[in-house]
């Protein structure tokens, strides 16, 4: 990620449209921002999670992920697993370690990626 052309910007979340994406069970509420030249922007999101969702992809794009409330499981394609709780956050590389999310109880997340 090179952040480069981007001025200083501010972003209410509640004034941000959110987007519907079903997973196996439950959904992803995704308020999406792109920030940055459009050759090589930067996408921004707060994601929420609903009780007992469960992705439906194993995601192979490269994030830096805090949980900001509930809890998120990570499962990683090699079978490890990481439960990340607020104040938690990873990060991957495109393409490093294909990873799918599911959560018990709900999750709210900041992405960049």
């Amino acid at each position: 990620m090179q952040m480069a052309a981007n001025a200083f910007d501010t972003t209410d979340w509640a004034q941000v449209e959110p987007t519907r994406h079903a997973g196996v069970t439950g959904e992803a509420l995704w308020r999406t921002r792109r920030v940055g030249p459009a050759k090589n922007p930067i996408r921004v999101r707060m994601v929420e999670y609903s009780p007992g969702y469960v992705a439906d992809h194993w995601c192979q794009k490269g994030h830096v992920l805090l949980v900001l409330g509930g809890e998120l499981e990570t499962t990683l394609a090699d079978g490890r697993v990481f439960v990340l709780k607020p104040g938690m956050s990873y990060q991957v590389a495109d393409g490093a370690e294909p990873h799918m999310s599911r959560t018990n109880i709900g999750a709210k997340l900041f992405i960049v990626d």
